[in-house]
């Protein structure tokens, strides 16, 4: 068997991605497990859908049934945290309403060794304390108001770093799933996780 890899499935592919599922891998039996659509086919592959947001699926063991259970809350949020870079934007009826992105100089780490190293280390840890406090600034002003979810991805130390924030508490309590795993934030890497965030995560086994 191979590692498991997981996809996102926009909404509108979800039917067709089962029906190419069970062509590369012959008949396949459908079953409502963990949550999830769980799908096992002949010759081993196994697939787990599971809802955004994440959402507790419990209908019928079909992929039409579970294509009707997909949704999507109101207004939810999106938070992108690297080192030295964040994106954050808010959704609101299916739109991408307002986002930002911002870059901020985080130093490499150095191979010099004594104080030189310890002065290195201060001075990077206050450009990333920066640029944390500067993806919170803007986090607290676009996610503003009442958020029914957020999503999260990039570096995980980052995000908990940001999320720190007093202005951002209440946003812990809607934090949902999947993490996004994510590069350096950009615009385009924002589009595509709020597209990921949005969509149907399949996990894959495959003989």
């Amino acid at each position: 068997m191979s590692e498991p890899r997981n996809v996102f499935v926009p909404r509108d592919r979800v039917l067709r991605w089962f029906e190419n599922f069970g062509q590369r891998h012959g008949s396949v039996a459908f079953r409502v497990e963990s949550g999830g659509l769980h799908a096992a086919a002949d010759d081993g592959a196994v697939a787990q859908a599971r809802l955004p947001f994440d959402s507790e699926y419990d209908g019928l063991a079909d992929p039409v049934a579970f294509l009707a259970a997909v949704t999507m809350p109101t207004r939810w949020g999106v938070l992108l945290v690297r080192r030295g870079g964040f994106a954050v934007g808010v959704v609101d009826h299916g739109e991408l309403a307002e986002a930002k992105v911002g870059q901020r100089h985080v130093q490499g780490r150095t191979k010099a060794g004594g104080q030189s190293q310890q002065r290195f280390a201060r001075r990077r840890d206050n450009q990333a304390r920066a640029a944390y406090e500067a993806a919170a600034d803007h986090a607290a002003r676009i996610l503003a108001g009442p958020v029914d979810a957020l999503v999260c991805g990039g570096d995980r130390q980052a995000v908990e770093a940001v999320l720190t924030d007093p202005r951002l508490r209440p946003l812990t309590a809607v934090r949902v799933g999947p993490w996004l795993a994510v590069p350096d934030p950009r615009r385009s890497v924002l589009d595509q996780a709020v597209l990921d965030a949005r969509s149907v995560p399949i996990t894959v086994t495959g003989p």
